[in-house]
């Protein structure tokens, strides 16, 4: 069987690619309330924001940790990350990509959802063994 490492170093990925991976690793590591939004022609300094929750301040930082080590062993290095010692709001930059893991409670104060509300939310299968690789354009 095909592993995610394998699919990557086979061909460059888009960022819409990388955006699936991330969101198909995050949701590995027991991520809540998935949410992937394309903020192409929105925003100059990324492509998807992808925002998730965690139940505990623990549970943000090990998700965030974990998430790192996948995506770093798929050959994806993050630009920057900040917030994991306090684990209240984890931003994970990766250039095209930037991830938010919040603490629920967190998450709804600043609810970066309704901030980018112009940004279409991307429909993809989080049953899927591998983010899938041709799909429609992100309506919600």
């Amino acid at each position: 069987m095909e592993t995610i490492t394998d699919i990557v170093r086979k061909q460059p990925m888009s960022a819409r690619d990388k955006a699936l991976l991330c969101a198909h690793e995050a949701l590995q590591y027991k991520a809540l309330d998935l949410v992937l939004l394309d903020l192409t022609g929105l925003s100059s300094f990324t492509d998807y924001f992808l925002i998730c929750s965690g139940k505990s301040s623990r549970q943000v930082q090990g998700i965030a940790d974990n998430l790192e080590s996948g995506l770093t062993k798929a050959g994806i290095k993050p630009l920057g990350i900040e917030g994991r010692v306090d684990g209240h709001w984890v931003l994970m930059d990766y250039v095209d990509v930037v991830i938010h893991i919040f603490y629920e409670p967190v998450r709804y104060f600043y609810d970066l959802e309704s901030l980018w509300s112009d940004a279409r939310r991307v429909i993809w299968s989080e049953n899927a063994a591998i983010p899938e690789r041709e799909m429609d354009e992100g309506a919600i």
